[in-house]
């Protein structure tokens, strides 16, 4: 029997059962492919509102300044350039801020997930004094905003003693202030960028995996140590990718710690906000016009900037995005 044959054979079926049903097959067909169709309608919408914006400043940043007063011109531009990219790059010191976060973003996130780490399986795995209390301060560091703790914070590395034995010493206490070494300090205590959060996401990971592991390490001659670091960081590896991206993302467009301790340093987040300043400076020292760049033309250029700053992250997710989707979906919440 040919092809064409069976599927003639199939639609006669088809239709022989629909009749015995009273046309409930063809309902069924017609109700299916409408909910697939507002389905595919519903995440189209979603991906376009999402994307949206995404595209709007591509666009924008590859278009000529009079394309930006062109009504004509919405989405794609008439005179494609590459001058706002160059006038980006320049403004910020693209290279040397580049540079800067990143070097900052992975020493602070190595510092923090590894500290993360020993706390977050110490509160899974071990009982301790006033055990509850110091998780219920963790969940704070989730809750209170850092900006409540700035001053305290702030006052605390102007004015930097341990105990009173550096002052006892030198006869004055030291300043930490714009220098990395505050930032750095609190990342090893677990008091950095949403700290609280990476604890309680690796405490929950280690609450899932069962003790029989450890139990069996420990028969086979393991100590604690060690079957922490041949046993349960390696089953670890998708939770820690996860808070190592959170973490390297979080410092990269941080502005609020990098503000309060770091001083003048170049940092992209840093320099992103200040943009359209510093292009209305260039326009008025170097092309000599008093009015500075126009609105149209400053928000053309901090798009391009911000295309600049975030394309990095975009490419590490590209390279890690296996992992942070492993770790979503084998990561419970288990109290």
């Amino acid at each position: 029997m040919t092809k064409q044959a069976v599927r003639r054979k199939a639609r006669e079926d088809f239709w022989e059962r629909n009749r015995k049903s009273g046309g409930y097959l063809v309902k069924k067909k017609i109700m299916g492919a409408s909910y697939k169709f507002v389905r595919v309608l519903l995440l189209f919408g979603m991906c376009f509102l999402i994307l949206q914006p995404l595209i709007t400043k591509v666009a924008v940043s590859f278009m000529a300044e009079r394309d930006l007063y062109n009504p004509i011109v919405i989405t794609i531009p008439e005179t494609f350039t590459a001058d706002n990219y160059k006038m980006a790059a320049e403004l910020l010191g693209y290279g040397k801020a580049l540079w800067n976060t990143f070097r900052t973003s992975l020493l602070v996130a190595l510092l923090q997930i590894s500290m993360c780490t020993i706390v977050g399986y110490g509160f899974a795995r071990f009982n301790f004094p006033l055990k509850k209390l110091w998780f219920g301060c963790v969940v704070m560091m989730i809750i209170v905003p850092p900006q409540t703790l700035s001053t305290s914070l702030y006052m605390y590395f102007r004015h930097f003693d341990i105990l009173g034995v550096i002052k006892a010493v030198t006869g004055s206490d030291i300043n930490l202030q714009k220098s990395q070494i505050p930032y750095y300090l609190m990342s090893m205590g677990c008091m950095g960028l949403k700290n609280g959060l990476y604890i309680y996401m690796i405490r929950q990971f280690f609450r899932n995996i069962p003790k029989d592991l450890e139990e069996a390490a420990y028969v086979d001659g393991c100590g604690t140590l060690r079957t922490f670091i041949r046993i349960m960081l390696p089953d670890a590896k998708p939770i820690l990718t996860s808070c190592f991206l959170f973490s390297f993302v979080w410092q990269w467009t941080d502005n609020f710690y990098t503000k309060l301790f770091m001083g003048d340093m170049d940092l992209l987040a840093r320099k992103l906000t200040t943009l359209v300043d510093t292009l209305n400076y260039y326009v008025i020292n170097t092309l000599h016009n008093r009015s500075g760049a126009s609105v149209a033309y400053g928000n053309c250029i901090l798009s391009t900037g911000t295309l600049m700053v975030i394309t990095p992250l975009l490419l590490l997710y590209l390279f890690a995005q296996k992992g942070f989707v492993e770790s979503l979906s084998s990561t419970g919440i288990k109290m």
